[in-house]
């Protein structure tokens, strides 16, 4: 009880000191609650019940895996703690995570195109494509079998594409917006229209769905029809509500950000993104694991989200700053000032039905923050708000209710 009233306190003196601009109150408070679960009596072992249980009860030997587990952890970010969150050898790509069976059929500088294989006698004319976030890998919809968006479409009578980004390197460190548009968005566009001669259903998830909604307007502009509907997942085209993650971008943050690109050859590094994420929950993404590998001297779990969550990818770092100065600091895609194959982007050009998915938990793209973009759209607009967060939200099964 004194731990949470400090930590209350602590935190109201930030939303009630004087003289500071809303946005900086809420940076204090964020960083004052990042203090205050760092120092949670829980992540101490004098102070956790648990693991004193389990000291005793073990004759030490809890305490002496969690310090294993630690040095473990410590090598494995190479001088920094890189917290497991997921057994790393629960699963395997191809058997036991990502096991819709597909095959590739298409491949340029960026992008893998996949095509799943169907199961139903008759197939729907128009199919779908996906547009995952280029942050972590692909199969983030394709998890378990039972976990799987891919599948479930697939049992719906649809064929299902899903775009694979490549991570950044030493060839694609240079790439900006137009080049996902013109190798990601269009290419796939074109490969799969050419495939089916039917309108195209394009899905978007979390930035992806940013693009998505680019390529869309884009299309609409120059009266190409192939775009049957276009639906965004967790996905926002008005970032001025962006939670959390817009307390730090500003042009201070951005330019930090510019210098680590440039110090990583370029690109931006996926650990660093992985780690920015996780602040935004520090208790359950963060300490919850101190207590149960350390304290306690449990073995990580297999947890399939998590273990995507791990899986990183590096960024192009004309593209991650573009993004950051144009959608999130400039808000530039609903205001209809960003420029794409050198025209502004109006979103209220697009035509084709669109659907809006958030999810009320989304600590990535708050649910407000994504309604917004309803009003963008002039067309046929049906937007659901989903329970739980930023990717359960998207990829629960209808089964789980």
């Amino acid at each position: 009880r004194i731990y949470l009233a400090q930590s209350a306190w602590a935190e109201n003196l930030a939303w009630n000191a004087p003289g500071l601009s809303e946005t900086e109150r809420r940076r204090a408070a964020f960083f004052i609650r990042q203090a205050s679960a760092a120092m949670a009596p829980s992540n101490m072992l004098m102070g956790n019940p648990r693991a004193l249980k389990a000291l005793f009860e073990s004759d030490g030997a809890s305490i002496r895996k969690g310090f294993e587990q630690l040095q473990n952890d410590f090598d494995a970010g190479h001088g920094r703690i890189n917290v497991t969150q997921s057994d790393p050898g629960a699963f395997e790509l191809g058997k036991t995570l990502a096991v819709t069976p597909g095959e590739i059929v298409f491949k340029n500088p960026l992008i893998e195109l996949i095509r799943y294989f169907p199961t139903t006698d008759k197939v729907r004319q128009s199919p779908v494509l996906i547009f995952p976030p280029w942050i972590n890998k692909y199969y983030v919809l394709d998890l378990t079998p039972k976990n799987s968006l891919v599948a479930w479409l697939r049992d719906q009578g649809f064929t299902v594409y899903m775009v694979s980004w490549r991570s950044a390197d030493g060839e694609t460190k240079d790439f900006d917006w137009d080049d996902y548009l013109a190798l990601g968005g269009r290419a796939a566009l074109d490969w799969v229209y050419n495939e089916h001669k039917a309108p195209v259903n394009a899905a978007g998830y979390c930035v992806g769905g940013a693009l998505a909604s680019i390529l869309a307007a884009r299309l609409a502009e120059d009266k190409d029809n192939r775009l049957g509907s276009l639906s965004l997942l967790a996905a926002q085209t008005d970032f001025s509500e962006p939670g959390d993650l817009g307390l730090f971008i500003d042009d201070h943050s951005i330019g930090g950000i510019e210098q680590m690109i440039a110090d990583n050859g370029g690109v931006m590094p996926g650990e660093a993104m992985r780690d920015a994420f996780n602040l935004l929950r520090p208790e359950d993404l963060i300490w919850r694991y101190v207590e149960e590998r350390y304290l306690l001297g449990q073995e990580a779990k297999a947890f399939d989200l998590l273990y995507w969550n791990s899986d990183q990818t590096n960024l192009p770092g004309p593209l991650h700053a573009a993004s950051l100065r144009r959608l999130y600091l400039e808000n530039s895609l609903a205001k209809g000032s960003f420029v794409a194959e050198g025209k502004p982007i109006d979103l209220a050009k697009i035509t084709a039905p669109v659907f809006i998915h958030a999810a009320r938990k989304d600590h990535i793209s708050p649910f407000a923050s994504v309604y917004k973009g309803v009003k963008l759209f002039k067309g046929d607009v049906t937007f659901v708000l989903a329970d739980s967060g930023h990717i359960a939200g998207v990829v629960n099964p209808p089964a789980a209710n």
